[in-house]
């Protein structure tokens, strides 16, 4: 089946990706955008789990500062290779997960970083919140208030601010699914005048 270049042009501007994966995958969706990029994600997750235990040792320091002076972020995004660090699709992942983190203020990379003492409180307060409920319906409550901390204040739980169809570890996994190699942000800090 041909495949219409429109299409394969714009699945390219919202995941990234070759010229060939973006044909394939439509090819494989029937010409289906939605049902690419979803193709593309598994394939991006299968990628990155083959890759996930590989040693992360070389990266980059990524810095961004907003025009009006007041907003700054530094991030340290570990690769595999020195070749990947200098690539310039990482770059360009380095320079986005910034401006994410300046626009969107997380406070933790992942879920694992959150204290468990936050954690807890912030579980306590859900259910505190909804006691009169019963308790598998408290359960579902509690776990959906949760998920939704989680893409407040978790970096990898948010929706990419470049992409909303896709979550910045959804992003990084296509990184990887493209590029090959394990990727991982090790730690960031947001500073604000002010805060």
């Amino acid at each position: 089946m041909g495949i219409d270049t429109s299409k394969i042009k714009e699945l390219r501007e919202k995941t990234g990706l070759s010229v060939m994966e973006c044909k394939n995958a439509l090819q494989e969706a029937n010409g289906s955008i939605e049902k690419a990029i979803e193709i593309l994600k598994k394939r991006g997750l299968e990628i990155s789990e083959k890759n996930v235990e590989k040693e992360v040792k070389e990266g980059l320091i990524g810095s961004y500062v907003h025009t009006n002076g007041k907003i700054g972020v530094l991030i340290e995004v570990n690769c595999e290779t020195d070749f990947v660090a200098k690539n310039s699709e990482f770059l360009e992942l380095v320079k986005n997960l910034t401006l994410q983190i300046a626009a969107m203020k997380p406070k933790w990379v992942d879920i694992a970083s959150i204290p468990e003492e936050i954690l807890k409180e912030k579980t306590n307060e859900i259910k505190e919140q909804f006691k009169d409920k019963p308790q598998n319906i408290l359960d579902k409550i509690v776990e959906d208030k949760l998920n939704d901390f989680y893409k407040e204040n978790v970096l990898l739980k948010q929706t990419f601010i470049k992409n909303e169809e896709m979550t910045i570890e959804e992003y990084i996994k296509l990184k990887i699914a493209k590029l090959g190699e394990n990727i991982k942000i090790k730690r960031f800090v947001r500073f604000e005048v002010g805060e």
